[in-house]
């Protein structure tokens, strides 16, 4: 799997009522994990409001369904391996304005930042869609968890 392997899936998992740590702590642990400081915290960020601003994890999946790429963004819902996406397909999709305010959040260029947020979606969705479904909670737990970040 990806980046965020671990340390995501059990802030995801001690969030919907699995087993897990104290969430702060696993927080805390996966900004560990990218060095604890600079652009990595700042994408993974950028990356939960990006999927606050697009409607939840239910409207990002229904943005890259509308925008032909349904297969791709399937597969980081469903429980197989997640498809590559580029920074390319991620700016057709989301707008360059999105990706321009995700670059500014987290403190880089907007080439980095669609680069970037191009690996950290497809984790972010298959971490908080386990056993490869939308969680009924699932805008709580994106606000959540980017209330942890932004703490």
């Amino acid at each position: 799997m990806g980046l965020f392997d671990g340390a995501l899936g059990d802030v995801a998992g001690s969030l919907l009522g699995g087993q897990g740590g104290d969430a702060q702590q696993v927080v805390g642990g996966l900004l560990k994990q990218f060095g604890g400081q600079g652009s990595a915290n700042g994408l993974l960020a950028a990356a939960m409001t990006l999927v606050q601003q697009q409607g939840g994890l239910e409207g990002l999946v229904q943005k890259f369904q509308a925008g032909g790429l349904g297969d791709v963004v399937q597969s980081w819902v469903g429980t197989g391996a997640n498809a590559a996406l580029s920074g390319d397909q991620l700016e057709k999709v989301l707008g360059h304005d999105a990706v321009v305010s995700a670059a500014s959040q987290a403190g880089v260029s907007p080439a980095q930042a669609k680069d970037g947020l191009a690996s950290v979606l497809p984790e972010l969705v298959n971490q908080f869609t386990p056993g490869g479904s939308m969680p009924a909670n699932s805008g709580a737990l994106v606000n959540t968890v980017l209330g942890m970040l932004r703490g």
